[in-house]
């Protein structure tokens, strides 16, 4: 028999986020538990596409009945606005060498996928919201790498600054700075509390707010692209 999927519930007056414990990004909302569990399943076969190969040895559930809650979370203005904002208590616990590894190949993983949704989209329309809404291509890309940046701010580290590089230059060297301060944080090199008493997100947290994020666009990116069908 397989093993059920252990997940964890973000659960707010409006929205409900469902996140898969062992895999940052594969994180989906609904109205309720039961839309947001079964909106993880449907984008099971999506997230499988992104970590793919025998590193991962992800396999995507054939329905709800494969998860199984394991914490349920109270959520605040920031999940009813659509972003999971809550960590898992587990997500306090010291990380393993192999954990941290496996992050840092997930976090590449949805980078290689939102790099690829982008350039499938160079040159091709996005099509608007209902009301006209949505960001351009280099809205999303620009999006994204300031979002990053703050989340690694969050993490308690920074990346190196140069106003006269292009954006794919400064997500690479954002990039660089993300998995250097993933390890210094797993290693219990950055202080839980910032300069001014703030705490600090912990890495299994950043890694699932920057995963979620990244893949949401690069997502969003291919659900909007325009080839004139």
């Amino acid at each position: 028999m397989n093993k059920k999927i252990p997940v964890y519930l973000e659960i707010g007056s409006k929205r409900t986020f469902a996140g898969a414990m062992d895999w940052p990004g594969w994180c989906r909302s609904g109205r309720d538990e039961e839309s947001a569990l079964q909106s993880l399943v449907d984008c099971g076969a999506r997230y499988a596409r992104v970590v793919r190969g025998k590193e991962f040895k992800f396999r995507a559930p054939a329905d709800a009945a494969s998860l199984v809650v394991v914490e349920r979370l109270k959520g605040n203005a920031t999940t009813d606005f659509g972003a999971p904002d809550l960590a898992p208590a587990s997500d306090a616990t010291p990380m393993k060498e192999a954990e941290l590894k496996h992050l840092q190949a997930v976090l590449k993983a949805c980078w290689r996928a939102f790099d690829a949704s982008v350039k499938s989209a160079n040159g091709k329309e996005l099509r608007k919201g209902p009301r006209g809404g949505g960001r351009e291509l280099d809205g999303v890309v620009r999006h994204v790498l300031e979002s990053d940046g703050s989340y690694l701010s969050s993490l308690g580290w920074r990346a190196a600054q140069d106003e006269g590089a292009d954006i794919g230059e400064e997500l690479k060297r954002l990039r660089k700075a993300i998995l250097e301060g993933l390890t210094a944080a797993a290693h219990g090199k950055i202080a839980e509390r910032g300069p001014r008493g703030g705490h600090r997100w912990k890495p299994r947290y950043f890694v699932r707010r920057s995963t979620w994020h990244v893949l949401d666009h690069a997502w969003e990116i291919e659900d909007r692209v325009d080839d004139g069908g």
